[in-house]
């Protein structure tokens, strides 16, 4: 399996497009593709924010892309992304211009079509179906653009995490709700990702996010692109080059077991894995998992005491609410409601998917611990 690395300084188009040029060059994707193929790229656009925040795909990165596919005579480019939030033709051109997208508008169109069908999956997973958004079940071709970031309730969002948003709107609080549990969220996850299938993964590290991610972090720049045709291998890779061990992580450790993660025959082209790289922050609601702290033979019943007794929550920190109600919003359970302005939380029904933390503009909402 090849793993493509490149070293990129900063956000510049120049050096942002040699590298793509180097990446889909080496891949030779163009023997993947006809002129008439509809190709879907699939960035992270999560919620509506300024590109100099580590919370979204670069448009440099989606431009340089769409650039080069447009350059090499394919023409049918679609960007698409379902954000949190509604899935709706007024948010989703907020989150567009907000995010910078509309930078690629000459080589790619903007999806306006915010329509959805349900999708049957391989036989024998647990989620017979999944409602996903019509450019992507329309497309011939899916190019996977995510953001590095560490994740509150995942642990690490990467390449397999990013195809959730291909879920449309505020379906996927409702995932949530149905999966509570991480084991069962991140089957779920790999589900959807064993049936969207991406061809190829690029994977923005040139600035990434680490501590309470995937929006409320800060920035840990690793100044590289990554792209492989594997997106499990990769998503075990980058873990490893922000100090985390991919048997931590609930979805890489059942891409393991499920014979998808494949590093031992890992090839890497481009660029040596820098040799000053230093360990991610880990969000709060990592400090609250103590499983890895016992013998591996009892962390199973220890995390299922642990998780009743030590159940954490989110906590409103009230000068910085505004009252926006966008975690009332994404709440799947629905015990958040706004009062003068601001959050209040009822703990009585909370899941603990901290998707109001996730979607806070303001950084407002803390982890707390049951005791």
């Amino acid at each position: 399996m090849q793993q493509f690395l490149y070293h990129v300084s900063e956000y510049d188009e120049t050096l942002i497009y040699q590298a793509i040029d180097n990446i889909l060059t080496g891949m030779n994707i163009l023997s993947d593709l006809t002129p008439d193929m509809k190709i879907v790229l699939k960035p992270n656009l999560v919620m509506a924010k300024k590109p100099d925040v580590p919370v979204t795909t670069h448009p440099m990165v989606v431009k340089a892309v769409a650039r080069w596919l447009y350059e090499h005579d394919r023409r049918h480019i679609t960007i698409a992304e379902s954000s949190g939030g509604p899935y709706t033709s007024e948010h989703m051109k907020s989150v567009y211009q907000i995010c910078g997208m509309y930078d690629a508008a000459p080589y790619a169109d903007l999806n306006m079509n915010f329509g959805f069908q349900s999708v049957h999956t391989p036989e024998g997973f647990v989620n017979g179906s999944f409602n996903l958004i019509l450019p992507v079940i329309d497309a011939d071709y899916i190019i996977n653009l995510p953001k590095l970031k560490t994740h509150a309730m995942t642990g690490y969002s990467g390449g397999i995490k990013n195809l959730f948003g291909c879920v449309p709107g505020l379906q996927k609080p409702q995932l949530h709700y149905r999966f509570p549990d991480i084991e069962n969220f991140s089957n779920m996850l790999l589900e959807l990702a064993l049936t969207v299938r991406p061809q190829i993964t690029i994977l923005d590290a040139i600035d990434a996010m680490e501590g309470n991610g995937p929006t409320g972090g800060t920035s840990h720049p690793l100044h590289l692109l990554l792209a492989s045709r594997d997106m499990y291998t990769q998503d075990a890779f980058a873990a490893q080059l922000m100090g985390l061990h991919p048997s931590d992580i609930v979805m890489l450790r059942q891409a393991k077991e499920r014979g998808l993660i494949h590093t031992e025959q890992m090839e890497l082209i481009g660029d040596a894995v820098p040799q000053d790289l230093t360990p991610f922050l880990k969000p709060d609601t990592a400090d609250l998992d103590f499983s890895s702290k016992v013998p591996s033979f009892l962390q199973k019943p220890f995390s299922a005491v642990m998780k009743r007794v030590l159940k954490s929550y989110p906590k409103l920190e009230p000068e910085k609410c505004i009252g926006c109600g966008k975690c009332a919003e994404s709440c799947p359970a629905h015990i958040i409601t706004i009062k003068d302005k601001k959050a209040r939380f009822h703990r009585k029904g909370c899941i603990s998917c901290f998707c109001c933390q996730e979607m806070c503009p303001m950084k407002a909402i803390a982890v707390k611990k049951a005791i």
